[in-house]
């Protein structure tokens, strides 16, 4: 399966790997729609491409992601576009992506510098892990500009942070750094710039050698179980055992243990 790079987002496999960059560091690596379709693309292929087992976002320059690039998804033409254009538009881009990386059955770490600003900080939200240099900085824009909250900010949020330390993002419009990010438990950790590299490496390789098919079944409980009762969410539980037993993967962890060694699970 192939992942193509477009105008401002480079995509390259290597191994169980998924690397997908922002490169439009000119822009402060602000996301169009030509970025959005291919991000959404590429994790619909990745989430049943059996050769992926982690993807990693992250991005050239100085900043991650300064958010959606408002002046190129609203060029003006010379007509004015109908009532509920925007209603229209964002099911099929920030508002897919998102729900996109928290469903897909693949691990998906972040690694932040800089900026991750509106749509930036979401797409640092919806991953699994993120990893930030210390002095990155978390920033909702929407107050500042006169507009409200997309692609998930007001959901998720108050669920890592809840409702106080949510107000002071999306209705006070304050920024935190990255070492706040993780204090309050925004973000996986964070790391001296210099070292922000090799931390993300060690995690995307952990995880790429991690038994995929638990790791996947373990995030969609995660997820799932947001909106649950109890009865039905153990119901899920109990037929995520069911497929994670009957993996190979299942087969060597028991193996490993008896024969008192470290696993070596292929993703299957």
């Amino acid at each position: 399966m192939g992942y193509d790079s477009v105008p401002g987002l480079r995509a390259e496999q290597r191994g169980p790997v998924l690397r997908l960059t922002l490169a439009r560091a000119d822009k402060r690596n602000a996301v169009d729609d030509t970025i959005l379709d291919a991000l959404i693309g590429h994790l619909v292929s990745a989430g049943i491409d059996e050769a992926v087992r982690v993807i990693r976002i992250d991005a050239e320059g100085p900043d991650f992601c300064a958010g959606s690039d408002l002046v190129a998804n609203n060029v003006r033409s010379e007509r004015k576009p109908r009532v509920g254009s925007t209603q229209r538009r964002l099911p099929n881009k920030a508002n897919r992506l998102i729900p996109l990386m928290l469903e897909t059955q693949v691990p998906i770490v972040a690694v932040v510098r800089g900026w991750a600003a509106g749509l930036g900080f979401h797409i640092a939200l919806a991953s699994d892990f993120c990893v930030a240099a210390e002095d990155a900085r978390f920033w909702e824009p929407f107050v500042a500009r006169g507009f409200t909250p997309d692609s998930g900010a007001a959901w998720l949020l108050p669920r890592l942070i809840g409702m106080v330390r949510t107000r002071q993002l999306l209705m006070l419009g304050e920024e935190i750094s990255g070492t706040t990010a993780a204090e309050w438990g925004i973000i996986h950790g964070t790391h001296a710039d210099v070292e922000l590299d090799s931390a993300a490496e060690k995690l995307v390789a952990k995880l790429g050698e991690a038994p995929t098919v638990a790791l996947g079944l373990t995030k969609w409980l995660l997820q799932s179980g947001n909106g649950l009762d109890l009865d039905r969410h153990l119901q899920n539980e109990a037929m995520a055992l069911e497929l994670s037993s009957r993996s190979d993967d299942f087969k060597e962890g028991l193996a490993a243990f008896r024969d008192r060694r470290d696993a070596k699970f292929q993703g299957r």
